[in-house]
């Protein structure tokens, strides 16, 4: 068996435009894989069996679950949307890492990192 992969949760932004949201959390999840993390997506999972309209708060809370068994949380910009927000208190209330990636303006970065257990930005 190959050496354990770390668990990474993507963070990234979903119910705006699910279907283009989806495919950009599939790129994001390629990479955290090519870099050799397991990466966590529930938001290209949960709408397989979730329907958005009327489950969103039983899939955000399932995420959640997800999120406290990974060992970093990668935020995908550009922007932060509300279950994102979730997502991210959660992970500094458990003082779970977090990275940021794809955001335009320096203050929305140290805003998210803010309070945070590893301050780190990546292009």
């Amino acid at each position: 068996m190959q050496k354990l992969r770390l668990k990474v949760y993507i963070c990234s932004p979903y119910r705006d435009n699910p279907e283009k949201n989806r495919q950009k959390a599939l790129k994001y999840c390629r990479k955290a894989f090519e870099e050799g993390y397991l990466p966590i997506a529930p938001h290209v999972y949960f709408p397989q069996f979730l329907d958005e309209t009327t489950e969103r708060e039983q899939g955000l809370e399932m995420a959640l679950q997800l999120l406290l068994e990974c060992q970093e949380i990668w935020v995908f910009g550009p922007e932060i949307t509300e279950g994102m927000k979730r997502e991210i208190e959660l992970a500094k209330k458990f003082n779970i890492p977090i990275k940021c990636f794809c955001f335009k303006k320096v203050e929305q970065v140290k805003e998210i990192l803010k309070g945070s257990v590893v301050q780190d930005a990546q292009e």
